[in-house]
């Protein structure tokens, strides 16, 4: 494996894309009109306590040649539009690994790409934009996770190895469920709790009332992952979160906070959904999901 697509070169897939650049991997971006111009111009900069990497790479708008991985990073309210400038054929030779959060993205990736997907999920890392090809990185290398139940063992094995060169810490996973549910159990509480407070983790930790709709929360989402075949101890979920940043906070609630499209139903609105499907009560859940305005 040699040559990788990023779908979505914000901070996460661009953040990606120059990783990979910098470690001589071929690396086509694949972007709107208008940030295909500027990543054109300008490449990709980013800049993380490792240092500053620059990297100019190819950038389009409709990926048609084939490549060997094809990394989803657009987040999920712009999934539908976005799997439509990737052909089909680009990857029937590859592997594509979607870094969203949630569960039902799963279903729009299969329904375009068919076997070729894997589950994927992106955790220890924190990335912003501060400008339109400026990424800063909070935090070291990420670690990524992928599973796949459609794939021969070999082909996610190169995609993590393919991966790896960029100096990224790649896992493959016992389940594509249990991928996806080990961080949706954390991050769809996380998410749901500093987009309705507005508060940071270390506020939320310290506030005996929020931290406390935080652990029902999680205990809530453990619960329906449990139901849907994947056991996680909450405690564990909390001993991740109790070693973030004060300052940290999610995507979610910077969306939210501007008034800009979230991926909060993606996340919390997943979880409830399947709770409902199992029959899991999720109370403190779906009083979140009021308080942000999605029930």
């Amino acid at each position: 494996m040699n040559t990788a697509a990023v779908l979505g070169p914000g901070a996460v897939g661009g953040s990606l894309a120059v990783r990979l650049a910098n470690a001589g991997v071929q690396v086509v971006c694949v972007a709107h009109p208008e940030a295909v111009g500027l990543i054109a111009l300008a490449g990709l900069v980013v800049e993380s306590p490792e240092g500053t990497l620059t990297a100019r790479v190819e950038v389009v708008e409709q990926l048609a040649k084939p490549v060997d991985l094809l990394l989803v990073t657009v987040k999920a309210p712009v999934l539908d539009d976005a799997v439509g400038r990737v052909d089909p054929s680009a990857v029937e030779r590859g592997v594509v690994v979607p870094l969203l959060n949630g569960l039902e993205h799963m279903d729009v990736l299969r329904a375009r790409f068919d076997g070729r997907v894997a589950a994927g999920s992106i955790s220890h890392f924190q990335a912003y934009r501060a400008g339109r090809v400026q990424i800063i990185e909070a935090t070291v290398a990420p670690v990524i996770t992928i599973a796949s139940e459609s794939l021969a063992r070999g082909e996610v094995e190169a995609a993590a190895d393919l991966l790896r060169r960029g100096r990224i810490d790649v896992r493959v996973g016992q389940s594509e469920k249990r991928v996806l549910w080990h961080k949706l159990a954390r991050i769809a509480p996380l998410a749901a709790v500093t987009s309705v407070s507005g508060r940071t983790v270390g506020e939320l930790r310290t506030d005996p009332g929020w931290r406390q709709r935080l652990d029902s929360a999680i205990v809530e989402a453990c619960a329906v992952a449990e139901a849907d075949g994947v056991s996680l101890r909450p405690a564990a979920q909390w001993a991740i979160i109790e070693e973030m940043a004060d300052e940290t906070t999610t995507s979610a609630a910077r969306d939210v906070a501007a008034g800009r499209r979230s991926e909060l139903d993606a996340l919390l609105g997943s979880v409830l959904r399947a709770g409902e499907r199992l029959d899991v009560p999720c109370p403190t859940l779906t009083e979140l999901a009021a308080a942000a305005g999605l029930r």
